[in-house]
């Protein structure tokens, strides 16, 4: 499904639904949002699913998180159609920086 992402608002993107509060933390039956597919995996490499669903757990909460705002610039600059990989953060792999 073709639509507008929720996070980084760009228009035209394929659309992925992404449980504010992850399934595995009792979120199954919550509130989703719309992601574009980018956006959905740097949310999951960058935040645990514990994370998600204690601190993380709106669209306003996850923009001004200051670990996701350098990336939602740089994504909203690029066209829909840009195939993007994502990695996970050294953090997320357990590695110290």
């Amino acid at each position: 499904m073709l639509g507008s992402c929720e996070l980084c608002k760009r228009e035209g993107v394929r659309l992925t639904e992404h449980h504010l509060i992850p399934r595995e933390e009792g979120g199954a039956h919550l509130d989703t949002a719309m992601l574009c597919q980018p956006c959905h995996k740097q949310i999951h490499n960058l935040y645990t699913n514990q994370e998600l669903a204690i601190r993380l757990d709106t669209i306003e909460r996850l923009q001004d998180d200051e670990k996701i705002k350098k990336f939602l610039k740089w994504i909203k600059k690029q066209p829909a159609t840009r195939a993007v990989k994502m990695k996970k953060s050294n953090e997320r792999k357990g590695k110290k920086r």
